[in-house]
């Protein structure tokens, strides 16, 4: 990351609520190309998440601990907060001294900008103010949320207008916390309804409808300069298993999480995907 921090833009996806079970499956079936087009010829990497819900999560991600490799450790981080005794840090390691990892790419430069999907990006309370305050901008509105069928494609359309406002000089770290897969999600499977609620099914076929939606995001993120981009989940979350509804809970499907991140070429096209992982 010593390399890149300064020379590229920096993308943290965050498809929050997204299990890692689903998303090798579809993968695996061909049914997500657009993501498929950042992963390593073994597909998702599977990760355990340092948080069970959205909140604790991304205050962890932002800090500079994202998601840890399954497999054991210690395991070196991209970013960390300079802290005597890590264990994680190495000297391929981005070290920053402020206490997130916002302030420290905007003291290095960096314009840092948020696109919240869920509750705790809205600003309607000092809780959901945490997060957003982090950054320099910070973007929620109704239709990035929860219950909007089309929040995913109305984010990418805002980070779209972040990266056209900005310079060619200015280096950019945007989080977009992508909604679509958290329950509600059920409006997303073909004929379903509101009485059928939500399911694995419809938690797919919410990660379908955003791999559909992602060329324009990453196009607009690789425009201006390389991109590095980071795509994960926060957590999972349950639909039933071993009598389990929802996540904020130590179950496995809950902990257990997918990541990739890639660098983006200057001028990358999903369409013609050549990206170094």
């Amino acid at each position: 990351m010593n390399t890149l921090v300064g020379t590229h833009d920096i993308l943290l996806l965050t498809l929050d609520t997204l299990r890692y079970d689903v998303a090798a499956e579809l993968a695996s079936a061909g049914r997500t190309p657009n993501l498929a087009g950042l992963l390593p010829k073994g597909g998702w990497e599977r990760r355990h998440s340092p948080g069970s819900f959205t909140y604790a999560s991304h205050l962890a991600m932002l800090a500079g601990f994202l998601p840890t490799p399954a497999n054991a450790g210690p395991h070196p981080r991209l970013f960390a907060a300079a802290f005597p005794g890590s264990v994680s840090t190495t000297e391929h390691t981005w070290m920053f001294t402020t206490a997130d990892l916002p302030a420290g790419l905007a003291a290095e430069g960096y314009r840092t900008a948020c696109i919240g999907g869920t509750g705790f990006f809205n600003r309607r309370s000092e809780l959901g103010s945490v997060l957003p305050n982090m950054f320099d901008e910070s973007h929620w509105e109704e239709s990035f949320g929860v219950t909007d069928p089309h929040s995913f494609e109305n984010q990418v359309a805002k980070a779209v207008e972040i990266t056209e406002s900005l310079t060619a000089e200015q280096p950019l770290f945007l989080l977009l916390n992508v909604s679509a897969l958290h329950q509600p999600n059920w409006f997303h499977l073909a004929g379903a309804t509101r009485r059928d609620g939500d399911s694995r099914d419809s938690h797919a076929a919410a990660l379908e409808y955003v791999d559909r939606h992602l060329p324009p995001l990453l196009t607009a993120m690789a425009a201006r300069r390389p991109c590095f981009a980071i795509v994960c989940s926060d957590h999972g979350t349950a639909y039933g298993e071993d009598g389990h509804t929802g996540h904020r809970i130590g179950h496995e499907v809950v902990w257990t999480v997918p990541y990739t991140h890639a660098l983006l070429p200057h001028r990358y096209r999903a369409d013609r995907p050549e990206v170094n992982r």
